[in-house]
């Protein structure tokens, strides 16, 4: 039997927010991200890797997208599904295009670097070959707060 969309984002949000959780615990900014094949199952996940990696480019959708195309065979994730705690940035939303993810599911809004609809809409930019179908909000609060405590502990 397969999940309604909304029970499997919800779900796999879930498996996000323990994954930022994990990142706070090791200093990163809590950001965790799953990606799910067009049937629901998660094929890929990671968490904010930047300071223990030491790679300016290990923010968790990257990791995230790099286990599912390994897991997969291919860098050619059509069809499947990235679910991340934090609207992505512009380089996660290129990264996201380019491995043609079909949706695009967050949680909290980021007013500061946001490439998904709040500074840009790079993953439904018209002009682009490829663009995501994009679900907002989903645990918003949950995501929101994490974030929150990380900046406020770092104060």
């Amino acid at each position: 039997m397969t999940l309604p969309a909304s029970t499997r984002d919800d779900s796999a949000m879930h498996r996000a927010l323990a994954l930022a959780a994990e990142a706070h615990a090791h200093g990163e900014v809590p950001v965790g991200a799953v990606v799910m094949d067009a049937s629901g199952t998660v094929v890929g996940e990671g968490r904010n890797r930047r300071e223990v990696s030491h790679d300016p480019t290990a923010h968790a959708e990257v990791v995230a997208l790099r286990a599912a195309a390994d897991a997969l065979g291919s860098w050619n994730l059509d069809g499947c599904t990235l679910v991340v705690t934090l609207e992505p940035c512009a380089m996660c939303a290129g990264a996201l295009l380019q491995a043609r993810i079909a949706r695009l599911v967050f949680g909290a809004w980021d007013d500061k670097a946001g490439a998904a609809g709040s500074m840009y809409d790079i993953v439904r930019d018209r002009r682009l070959p490829h663009r995501a179908e994009v679900v907002s909000g989903v645990r918003e609060p949950e995501a929101s707060t994490l974030l929150q405590s990380f900046f406020e502990d770092r104060r």
